[in-house]
């Protein structure tokens, strides 16, 4: 079968997808994978056929734009306050529910516009390429809705790939059933209406499967899927590092426990966008300074310069390819990306997570449920504060017993060899006629 490939417009999730493309090219099938321009030496240099589509600008010109993205999310994250939305990141069976004005409000600042930003401009291209091709799969990453009305354009069956806890389904789910209970006047679901609009172009009715896929591909172990949905497909997570070069010092055991902390995102172009200050990071360094560990620390070139003293327990690094060197630590301090995060569950590492992600919260109660971890927000942030976490997961055997836990429950979760297998069966009965072209 033919499978075209929709990740979100950012490296790290074509990384997050290389592993199922290819299982499904291994497997005999045609895979492409579409995204935007400056993405593309990311899909080819993982030996995959890519299709570019969307905004034809340089990466420096695509930096500027995301810096200016991020600014207006952290404006949107001011108006839309995690902390009043408990009832989203609450792991409980009866949790309550976002009421109308809660999940409205996250939708409308943060979720709508984020989407449009990311999708819109590669609409047209996308589905132009979708019925030139002729698809009989599209697996699109989260948040690349393009994908999903691709795949309906033409008739093909679709999956939603996820990177991280399905936060976004909840909250979907939370905002419909609050919805049902407004007079009809206050019913507005921009979602909606933005998905409903563009499939409209394509002959395309609306159906709660553009937002959330015909099923849904996870990634991570149950502990970390706190709903139970039907049309979840679990699969392992696999670590795609990208081109790397193992280190030297990696051949070596090491002196005494090791560590590994990482603050940063090292492997989107441009500038490395630190979680906590330099400053901060020197008063970690000096208060875990006498500690019996060898502490791996990764940060780029400027920063190295701007810390005032490195310990004798502390290797400085620029980056590291996660799959070659957790498998040597016993603990790691990260800020909760997908890679960092799905590393340490698959080797069994004890965890640190210091984020301040949309999807933090959730991913950290479902963490302290499984035992396997700590957290705290960058405000929490300080020097004891980490050292005394740092001695908990290097002293506490119940948190390294469950870490290793959850590693044989990955290891034992379908690999994305199974997965294609799986999805070769369900494309048949999710397979529809292509939608009428509109004049």
């Amino acid at each position: 079968m033919r499978v075209l490939i929709v990740p979100f417009p950012w490296k790290t999730h074509v990384f997050n997808l290389v592993p199922l493309a290819w299982s499904l090219q291994t497997a005999g099938h045609e895979v492409r994978v579409a995204g935007w321009p400056d993405l593309l030496d990311a899909v080819t240099g993982a030996g995959l056929t890519a299709l570019g589509v969307g905004p034809g600008e340089t990466p420096e010109v695509r930096r500027q734009r995301d810096r200016r993205q991020t600014s207006d999310r952290a404006a949107a994250a001011r108006r839309s306050p995690q902390e009043g939305l408990d009832p989203l990141f609450d792991i409980r069976p009866d949790r309550r529910r976002l009421s109308w004005e809660q999940a409205s409000r996250v939708f409308d600042d943060l979720v709508l516009p984020q989407a449009r930003r990311s999708n819109d401009s590669m609409m047209d291209d996308l589905v132009a390429v979708a019925r030139a091709w002729r698809p009989d799969l599209v697996l699109w990453g989260a948040k690349a809705f393009a994908g999903a009305v691709a795949a309906a354009a033409v008739g093909a069956a679709h999956a939603r790939v996820l990177y991280s806890v399905d936060v976004y389904t909840r909250l979907r789910e939370d905002f419909l059933h609050a919805k049902a209970l407004q007079p009809p006047e206050r019913r507005v679901d921009a979602l909606r209406d933005w998905l409903a609009g563009w499939a409209g172009k394509y002959g395309v009715e609306f159906s709660e499967d553009l937002v959330n896929g015909q099923f849904t591909i996870a990634p991570l172990p149950e502990a970390f899927r706190p709903d139970a949905w039907p049309t979840t497909l679990p699969v392992q997570f696999v670590p795609y590092n990208g081109p790397a070069v193992v280190p030297r010092w990696l051949a070596e055991p090491p002196r005494a426990p090791r560590v590994l902390m990482t603050f940063g995102d090292s492997v989107n172009d441009g500038p490395v966008r630190l979680l906590l200050p330099v400053e901060r990071i020197q008063e970690i360094l000096d208060s875990v300074a006498d500690l019996e560990m060898e502490l791996v620390l990764a940060l780029p070139p400027d920063s190295r310069r701007e810390l005032r003293e490195v310990p004798a327990n502390t290797r400085l690094v620029e980056s590291v390819p996660l799959s070659e060197v957790l498998p040597t630590c016993s603990a790691m301090v990260h800020h909760g990306g997908t890679w960092s995060f799905g590393c340490a569950l698959r080797y069994g590492v004890p965890q640190l997570l210091i984020g301040r992600a949309f999807d933090a919260p959730l991913k950290f109660r479902c963490l302290d449920r499984a035992g396997a971890g700590l957290a705290m927000t960058p405000a929490e942030v300080d020097g004891p504060a980490v050292r005394a976490a740092l001695v908990r997961l290097l002293q506490d055997a119940s948190l390294r017993a469950n870490a290793r836990r959850l590693r044989d429950e990955v290891l034992a979760m379908p690999a994305p060899n199974e997965l294609a297998r799986t999805l070769e069966d369900l494309v048949a009965g999710h397979r529809a006629g292509p939608a009428p072209a509109l004049r």
